[in-house]
């Protein structure tokens, strides 16, 4: 007697495996990209955040420029002006006007996922698709990576060009033009990318012609080259990043005596990308060396420009903060899914078995780690306040009784952070919004905000977004003298002193 029924259940399911089986990786991972795009797309739409201070200044210098003004580079605390950022913010600003706070992280969104994309490609030509895909999922686990992207910074554009470079590198070594061209825009970004693109020119140089030589020598000059330009254009002096980026660095007590620099490097490493893939990264790293030595050598060189630029910033007494170790941290990742995946790519035996139990391990550690750190109040709180922060500071700015008193004088502010911000939305120069903490040590500027309206932080935006820090005047947030509350909202309060 013949029953068809258990032939049939198995063989639907077995068929449908193996047809599983044979979809290429690379189909998998352009269907991973797009699922991906899909959910960065909506989270855009759901979570409006918007630009941080630095990214916030490229708008405004983009806005002088369309408008022939000399960018106001000299600002009180400005940041260091980044060649792209400001002409990208100039074509942002002229194509989208006022909305272009949004699609500046619309861009830094997207530069993620070429991020993303670019860490899949390179660790997939390195080592397997499989440590690919796990590489991209550290990386999209890694919520300060993720919180740079939804506020516009252009680090993760500056990763993304560096990450492609690599991947472009490691499917054909010495490729050259691309590579550099790659290298360029980085380099237009962060001076940090001119060592790894003279290092690059070194390594290609022996094995092309002069004529070749000289114009990948320009490509690379050209990023050191244009920022002294835009520099000496602007104000008259082309080191001017470099000196006030020093002087910054002293004022926001942001340097690090070299002594200390072990330390800081491994502490900043570790708060982004957390302890345990910090020990998987160079636990990747030995095993990679040990394995597949020549598979790794583009993806060292990119780790240990990164640290040497971070150790040659501290030495010059420049800001020394985490980002400038993202680079650094993003080849990590790319070791720590080696180590918790590389074991795919041996045959089966001892070796394999045991290399894969130390990486459920090391999973298990990870976990754990995050299980007890991970607060999910926090980020609801940051990606809350990236949206109610700006809305309420335009709503207070905007509001009849505020903005007839605006024509009695300047904004006064606590410091620097706001005034970006303010800036924008009442589209004034660099005059008509001042810092009180600036204002305490210059006579002129602290006669200017007797009159007019002074913005005041309150509860969560003086908590958790310090607008207001240990080092400032506790009377910057006192209300001055002849200043009345006119408006307030739960984040911001204003006053004003308004003679008619």
């Amino acid at each position: 007697m013949h029953s068809a029924t258990p032939t049939g259940a198995l063989a639907r399911p077995a068929s449908l495996s193996r047809r599983l089986r044979a979809v290429p990786a690379a189909t998998w991972a352009k269907i991973a990209f797009i699922f991906m795009c899909g959910a960065a797309l909506l989270g855009f739409v759901l979570f409006p955040t918007y630009p941080i201070y630095d990214s916030e200044y490229y708008l405004l210098w983009g806005r002088e420029i369309l408008h022939l003004q000399t960018p106001s580079f000299r600002a009180y605390d400005a940041p260091t002006e980044h060649p792209l950022a400001v002409g990208f913010a100039t074509v942002v600003v002229g194509l989208f006007g006022g909305g272009s706070l949004r699609v500046e992280v619309f861009c830094a969104i997207a530069s993620f996922m070429a991020l993303a994309a670019g860490v899949y490609r390179l660790t997939r030509t390195a080592f397997s698709p499989i440590v690919g895909a796990v590489a991209v999922f550290l990386l999209c686990t890694r919520f300060n990576f993720d919180f740079l992207a939804i506020r516009g910074y252009v680090d993760i554009t500056y990763l993304a060009a560096i990450v492609w470079a690599a991947a472009l590198e490691v499917a054909r070594p010495r490729r050259g033009t691309p590579v550099f061209v790659l290298l360029a825009v980085a380099e237009l970004i962060r001076p940090d990318a001119w060592l790894l693109a003279g290092l690059y020119w070194l390594w290609c140089a022996p094995k092309v012609d002069w004529p070749t030589r000289i114009r990948w020598g320009i490509i690379v000059a050209a990023g050191p080259l244009v920022w002294a330009g835009l520099d000496l254009v602007v104000t008259g002096n082309p080191l001017w990043s470099l000196q006030a980026t020093n002087n910054l660095a002293v004022s926001l007590h942001r340097t690090v005596p070299v002594a200390s620099l072990p330390a800081t490097t491994v502490n900043y490493l570790v708060g982004l990308i957390k302890a345990p893939l910090v020990a998987g990264g160079v636990a990747g790293l030995a095993l990679a060396a040990w394995f597949v030595p020549k598979r790794m050598w583009t993806s060292l060189v990119v780790l240990l420009s990164g640290l040497a630029t971070f150790v040659v910033i501290a030495g010059a007494g420049l800001s020394v903060i985490n980002r400038y170790l993202l680079l650094p941290a993003t080849m990590l990742l790319v070791f720590c899914a080696f180590a918790l995946s590389g074991w795919t790519m041996l045959e089966h035996g001892l070796l394999r078995r045991a290399w894969a139990l130390a990486a459920g391990a090391l999973v298990i550690y990870g976990v754990w780690s995050t299980a007890v750190i991970l607060n999910v109040g926090y980020i609801q709180t940051e990606l809350g306040f990236r949206e109610d922060g700006h809305t309420e500071l335009a709503a207070i700015l905007s509001a009849p009784i505020v903005k007839h008193d605006l024509r009695c004088g300047p904004v006064s502010v606590p410091n620097h952070k706001l005034i970006p911000d303010t800036r924008w939305l009442l589209d004034r120069g660099e005059s008509g919004v001042i810092a009180r903490s600036q204002a305490d040590s210059a006579p002129r500027l602290e006669a200017k905000i007797q009159h007019g309206v002074a913005i005041y932080a309150l509860n969560l935006a003086l908590t958790r977004y310090a607008l207001v820090t240990p080092a400032d005047n506790p009377l910057d947030q006192v209300p001055l003298r002849g200043f009345n509350r006119i408006f307030f909202t739960s984040y911001y309060a204003a006053y004003a002193n308004c003679v008619t």
